[in-house]
């Protein structure tokens, strides 16, 4: 029974939730016919999604899950707000898109590109996204890059919003941040992965000194340059989404199955840096009533772990705040001299000779290049940090009149509030924002 990967997905479902929305149709709906009835279609897609989701193998099978959940909203919301089974609905409403949230994901494990991966799983959806959002939209405007820093330290939808109040409307931004990338992997994303018509008309690089500093161990582009992706790039045949097939990265047995999805779940855990209770993970499968159904949608997506938050603009939302009592009671407090970001402290070597291929590439390309040092934390910069940042602000400084390119800095900025970060050098949702209308209201700044 535990072998049953479809048992194990619903297993809520299955032991609590069919009796229940069967004696609803009886009790809450006696008389009353499917086609005139939102409330008994509801509960009907419900039964539909719960019975086709214990037997769910395939990224296509969790794609018809969830679409029978998102129906059995949309018709619980059409239950009339005088109706007396509205606030019951209501609730269903929010239950019904937990559940639908939980059968995206496992469709979204199932659906990848069919090319090799570059040891990042990050870098794999990323670009999978952005290769769907060409097809979608058309080239973006805009495109952020960098380490994690800027993919949650820059909200694209935001500088859309604030440049279309400046006058500006209509640009395309999109969040092409990858975890730990360096100068290396921006020069390999930009100049070998990507081909010159999927390049953005404008390039934002956030991010910090870790991404400029060669005396550290540059281990994420290590994983990448020796990668099965890479070494296939390499041979010339590219990464392309009509290629792409569903549930074919799915295994066909139960047990693999599970092993292949907690996998998946260990790997989003460790992205995220944060262990999560096993409750958390079973919310959204159960069909029962449980304690989230209060909780905003929001909020419900602040949970989901890791790149499955990541939004269709490639930006990665998190609502957490950083409040010091409590994170430093919870992780040791690591002082400069003793941060591996900052380790063997070099501002030239390798980094910087991919620093000097991107700005060759995009006065190639006459594509305008933007380079933010993000802020960081009061608490995060003691005096050896300090120090380093001082250093990396005047080398950026003489490399920007030097090569060419468009140089600022915002680390000491006054968005180095804490309520604008998830821990000392990671922004959430509100400081990606800020920054974001910080560089819209820049007047010196020229947009596409």
């Amino acid at each position: 029974m535990e072998a049953n990967s479809s048992a194990m997905k619903l297993a809520v479902g299955i032991r609590y939730a069919l009796p229940m929305l069967a004696a609803a149709v009886v009790t809450f709906a006696p008389g009353a016919t499917a086609q005139t009835d939102p409330f008994r279609d509801g509960v009907n897609y419900a039964l539909r999604a719960v019975s086709l989701g214990q037997t769910a193998a395939t990224a296509a099978d969790w794609n018809q899950v969830a679409k029978l959940w998102i129906r059995a909203v949309a018709s619980m919301q059409d239950v009339p707000l005088e109706n007396p089974r509205r606030a019951y609905a209501e609730k269903k409403v929010v239950e019904y898109l937990q559940n639908f949230v939980y059968a995206q994901q496992q469709a979204a494990i199932g659906y990848k590109l069919n090319y090799p991966t570059f040891n990042s799983e990050v870098l794999d959806r990323q670009l999978e996204l952005y290769l769907s959002y060409i097809a979608a939209v058309g080239r973006p405007d805009v495109a952020i890059v960098g380490s994690s820093r800027a993919l949650q330290g820059v909200n694209p939808t935001a500088l859309q919003d604030a440049l279309a109040a400046r006058g500006l409307p209509g640009r395309k931004i999109f969040n092409f941040g990858i975890n730990g990338a360096t100068a290396q992997v921006v020069s390999f994303l930009l100049r070998s992965l990507l081909t010159p018509e999927q390049l953005p008309r404008q390039i934002i690089w956030a991010d910090g000194v870790r991404a400029f500093n060669s005396g550290r161990d540059d281990r994420t582009y290590w994983e990448i340059s020796s990668s099965p992706g890479y070494r296939l790039l390499a041979a010339g045949v590219r990464p392309d989404l009509t290629s792409a097939v569903p549930g074919s990265a799915l295994p066909r047995s139960s047990a693999e199955a599970n092993s292949t999805r907690d996998q998946t779940i260990l790997a989003r855990r460790r992205l995220e840096n944060q262990e999560y209770p096993q409750a958390d993970w079973e919310r959204g499968r159960g069909l029962a009533p449980t304690p989230v159904t209060q909780r905003s949608i929001s909020g419900w997506r602040s949970r989901i772990s890791g790149i499955n938050a990541i939004d269709a603009n490639g930006f990665l939302p998190i609502t957490d705040r950083f409040q010091p009592d409590i994170y430093y009671s919870q992780r040791r407090r690591v002082q400069g001299s003793y941060d591996g970001d900052y380790a063997n402290f070099w501002l030239g070597g390798e980094q910087e000779a991919a620093l000097r291929e991107v700005v060759a590439l995009t006065k190639a390309r006459k594509i305008p290049l933007l380079i933010v040092n993000l802020p960081l934390t009061s608490d995060y910069l003691d005096r050896y940090r300090l120090r380093r940042e001082w250093e990396f602000d005047q080398y950026m400084q003489r490399q920007s009149r030097v090569l060419g390119f468009v140089w600022r800095d915002l680390s000491q900025s006054n968005l180095s509030r804490n309520e604008y970060f998830q821990d000392p050098s990671h922004m959430n949702i509100y400081g990606a924002t800020a920054v974001a209308r910080t560089l819209a209201n820049d007047r010196s700044l020229t947009w596409p």
